[in-house]
């Protein structure tokens, strides 16, 4: 009876340990699984990372080749953006840009700056004309967007540009009055101006102006049309 026991309890014994072996393979098993996962996932970011980095690199060779095509630049609200600027300020800029871009791309490529700079009478040599691109040339297609444009006058009035830079002759030849008075005269007026009005309320007043504007000239153009028929009238008797 005491051996018969005594073989249960070694049986159960033996049961026990076997299990705990299983338990701690299979808890082995299930490491084993994490660190292959996590070797595996960081393999994946390392891929990810790689990727993008060979997607930059090959972007960057292909603009330094000159096979880059251009990216799609966002729609933006030039008011909203360049907020320093008023409504007409940023008007007269739209109209130069749109009589120097020649090829009606929505750009001005080298050629065209060439032309703009000589018709300013400030002629600039080809590394000159790539040179002032590329100060504003966030995209690298070698060419101004107009809100790249844009930003050459934001660059100017924050004091961004360096006095012998192209593109600070560009902005005081320009004939748009953006109150460039040198590199610090420029950044004390918009830090001023910003502080004399709100944005908010400087582009109401500004929308208002131009509505009044537009009122003036029909009340005109109906005194005109009523003095034209009492006249066509007088003559008609």
């Amino acid at each position: 009876m005491a051996s018969e026991e005594l073989a249960q309890k070694l049986q159960r014994r033996l049961q026990l340990e076997e299990s705990g072996a299983a338990a701690e393979g299979e808890a082995e098993a299930v490491k084993g699984a994490v660190a292959a996962g996590e070797v595996e996932e960081r393999s994946c970011l390392t891929a990810s990372a790689g990727a993008e980095l060979s997607a930059k690199l090959c972007r960057r060779q292909d603009i330094n080749e000159g096979a880059a095509q251009p990216r799609r630049a966002a729609v933006f609200n030039p008011y909203t953006e360049f907020k320093e600027f008023s409504r007409r300020q940023i008007k007269d800029m739209e109209r130069m840009f749109r009589l120097y871009d020649s090829g009606r791309d929505g750009y001005i490529d080298l050629m065209e700056l060439k032309l703009m700079m000589e018709k300013l009478g400030a002629p600039q040599t080809h590394l000159g004309l790539k040179n002032m691109i590329k100060e504003v040339d966030e995209d690298f297609d070698g060419k101004l967007s107009f809100r790249e444009f844009l930003l050459i006058f934001h660059k100017a009035a924050a004091g961004e540009l360096e006095e012998d830079s192209g593109l600070l002759t560009l902005a005081k030849l320009s004939e748009i009055d953006v109150s460039i008075e040198g590199v610090k005269g420029a950044k004390n007026f918009f830090e001023a101006k910003a502080q004399a009005l709100s944005s908010a309320s400087k582009f109401e007043a500004e929308i208002k102006a131009e509505q009044d504007e537009r009122k003036r000239e029909e009340e005109e153009r109906k005194h005109r049309r009523a003095a034209f028929r009492e006249l066509k009238s007088a003559f008609s008797q």
